[in-house]
Formats: structure tokens, C-alpha cells, sequence
């Protein structure tokens, strides 16, 4: 999940320095998206972990 963060973060940043401002937003957006499901995913993991031990 992560990886698919960095990789939309990378096509919105050669997005944005090539000027397509359109498509940066867009995979910024989807990042952005990604990176807070990774989040919540790995709070859970952690609580999970913690109470099977």
C-alpha cells in the first residue's frame, strides 16, 4: 500500500514540474488517499498485534 503511495507522489511531482497541473492534482489526491487507508490499516495491525500476545 505504501508503494502505491510513493509511486502516485512521484507521477504527481514530474506531473507538476512538467506543468500538468490537472494530473498532479490528481495523483497527489490519490496519494493522499492511499497513504490514509496504509494508516489506518497499520493502526489496526498494531492494536491486533498487540492483543493477540
Amino acid at each position: 500500500m505504501l508503494r502505491y503511495t510513493v509511486v502516485f507522489l512521484v507521477i504527481a511531482i514530474i506531473a507538476a514540474i512538467l506543468g500538468f497541473g490537472g494530473i498532479a492534482g490528481a495523483s497527489a489526491g490519490i496519494a493522499k488517499i492511499f497513504f490514509f487507508i496504509f494508516l489506518v490499516i497499520f493502526v489496526i495491525s498494531l492494536i491486533a498485534g498487540r492483543k493477540a500476545v
